[in-house]
């Protein structure tokens, strides 16, 4: 049988599990490591890693690459969280581990947050309900709403357990009150911003991942439930106790390791923030997270039991969510998107590109217009900066930044080196943002009015010219207009003209 692996280099500890699986229903854990590595040291108060930190980590990916190997394993993935996202020397720890055999990535909250929900579902099904999935780690928190087994809202938040107790707290000492104030009105802040997306509502579920969450699970557990759930009222109880102790005496009194007794008061400052938005007095903690995570996705994809099309939905679907976060015009977001699939797909031969290419153009047309929220007359501008730092499930920070590209220069100007995102592409990502811009204009054109009257689109090709065929049952000489006079840009681009005309009737 196949053999997978996973590598988590997390803010507070590195963690290997190796699998073997026989179809992605059957999964076996066959080896687990875990090696207390606190890459977040320093790094979210100095913003670089520490030097000893990196040292001691590349020593656990040298012994987990070793591991791998000894195993026979066929296929790994290593990825690093929020302590590299947040340090200016991330790229001499991926270089140094990269230097013994092991290849680490780094990877964004919302990437995290979609491998997580992989894990959770494979252990409660979340179909038929509507659940808050909770991923608690040593330098981020992410939060993800998942209605129906689809995730509706995710977000990545600068809250983890490192972060809280190196800016807030001492270091293995008792809690004092100023201490406190100061770091509930941080979780406060840090919460309320999203509050009005995914919380305060009620859920079916409320799962917490992470250690500590797994941790407070058996030192509060709630009666009479199946999985392993943290029963809220005591963990409130037991953090009172906590937070008048030392680091060492919670070791001694809850037989608590290490690095585990001093982050875990900040992680159930954490907990009782989020029970309280989600009015929930449980927490499931269902023992899994992100290594199993990347485990199922590399099972799902060896077994041709992914889907690429599964990755394309949670794009768009995170494109109109985040459009209804700005009061987009949503009729002529979901008619521009229409129209620029149907003439990528009838231009195939001409432009050459991939399927991944056609959801960059999708999210890229959803979303060109939402920076009207803050001005229309630079709304292009503004779109693209939305796009690019904005959370979307199924895209990695790379995609959204070429997306971001694509939807700025649906107007005005085309693209330049001298603009600053768009300067920042490599040769490739540039050669896309070119050529499916130049489509988005003329897919956006097709819809001036905003009344969604092409209902479709014929292309023909031939050697000096394209002729596309509008099809609809209103007057379309203002959609035709339009087009015509936003083709330049695409004819440069092709080499062919463009010749648009209406077919009424």
């Amino acid at each position: 049988m196949p053999k997978f692996a996973a590598i988590d280099v997390g803010s507070n500890a590195s963690r290997l599990v190796v699998a073997e699986a026989s179809s992605p229903d059957d999964v076996k854990i066959l080896f687990q490591d875990r090696r207390p590595v606190r890459m977040g040291h320093g790094v979210f108060v100095t913003g670089r890693l520490d030097g000893a930190a990196i040292d001691e980590c590349v020593e656990a990916m040298r012994a987990f690459g070793q591991k791998i190997e000894e195993l026979e394993v066929d296929q790994y993935r290593a990825v690093v969280t929020a302590s590299a996202r947040d340090a200016d020397n991330a790229q001499d720890l991926l270089a140094r581990v990269n230097a013994v055999g092991v290849h680490l990535e780094a990877i964004d909250g919302t990437e995290e947050a979609r491998l997580v929900k992989l894990a959770v579902e494979k252990r409660i099904p979340l179909r038929d309900k509507r659940a808050l999935l909770v991923d608690l780690g040593g330098g981020s928190l992410e939060l993800s709403e998942v209605h129906h087994d689809e995730v509706r809202f995710s977000t990545s938040l600068e809250i983890g357990t490192v972060r809280l107790l190196e800016s807030f707290l001492d270091d293995g000492k008792p809690v004092t009150q100023a201490q406190e104030r100061v770091l509930v009105e941080y979780l406060d802040r840090m919460l309320q911003p999203v509050a009005q997306d995914f919380l305060r509502r009620s859920y079916d579920l409320v799962a917490g991942t992470g250690g500590n969450f797994e941790t407070i699970a058996a030192l509060c557990p709630m009666a009479g439930t199946v999985e392993p759930t943290i029963d809220v009222k005591k963990a409130r109880q037991v953090h009172a106790r906590m937070t008048k102790m030392t680091a060492a005496q919670r070791r001694k009194t809850f037989a608590l390791r290490a690095d585990r007794a001093d982050v875990i008061v900040p992680a159930l400052y954490v907990l009782s923030a989020v029970a309280d938005l989600a009015r929930t007095d449980a927490i499931v903690a269902p023992a899994v997270g992100l290594k199993e995570g990347i485990v199922f996705d590399l099972v799902s994809r060896h077994f041709r039991a992914w889907d690429p099309k599964l990755d394309e939905h949670l794009a768009t679907r995170a494109a109109i969510q985040l459009g209804r976060r700005y009061h987009f015009d949503e009729p002529h977001a979901t008619q521009v998107d229409r129209l620029a699939c149907q003439l990528f797909d009838r231009l195939a031969s001409l432009h050459k590109l991939g399927q991944e290419d056609r959801v960059l153009l999708r999210v890229a047309a959803l979303g060109h217009d939402i920076g009207d929220f803050i001005d229309y007359a630079a709304h292009h501008k503004h779109t693209q900066y939305i796009l690019e730092h904005s959370n979307l499930m199924g895209l990695s920070h790379d995609h959204r930044t070429v997306a971001g590209c694509i939807a700025r220069y649906h107007r005005r100007a085309v693209p330049s080196p001298k603009h600053e995102a768009y300067g920042k592409l490599n040769a490739e990502e540039q050669r896309k943002v070119k050529k499916l811009s130049a489509i988005l204009r003329i897919a956006d054109a097709l819809d001036r009015g905003h009344r969604s009257k092409v209902l479709k689109l014929e292309v023909a090709t031939s050697v000096r010219e394209i002729v596309i065929s509008a099809h609809g049952r209103e007057d379309l000489s203002l959609e035709v207009w339009t087009a015509e006079r936003k083709a330049e840009y695409f004819e440069q681009m092709f080499g062919k003209k463009i010749r648009v005309r209406a077919e009424v009737g």
